[in-house]
């Protein structure tokens, strides 16, 4: 079964289009190894990446919003530690 990522945001503080946006970004580079993203409303602030329970991004705890590239990393790393991300790995 694929991994399926989710990105909870702060629908308060108007966080859906950057949601959306790394969700097109994973969806778009992973196409072959993610099951789903899934935009979730979370918690008043909150801005999180979750893969298959595991947080790999907390804007609190990482101080801010991920890069693209970032969150590229991060996911790679954490579902297909071989695969060449091209121009993001550098």
């Amino acid at each position: 079964m694929k991994p399926r990522v989710e990105i909870r945001y702060c629908s308060l503080c108007r966080w859906l289009l950057r949601s959306a946006w790394l969700a097109q970004e994973i969806l778009s580079t992973f196409n072959d190894e993610v099951g789903e993203v899934a935009l979730i409303p979370g918690e008043k602030g909150q801005f999180q990446i979750i893969v298959d329970g595991t947080l790999i991004w907390c804007r609190v705890a990482d101080e801010g919003f991920p890069e693209a590239k970032e969150i590229k990393q991060r996911l790679r790393d954490h579902i297909a530690p071989d695969r060449d991300l091209g121009h993001s790995d550098r």
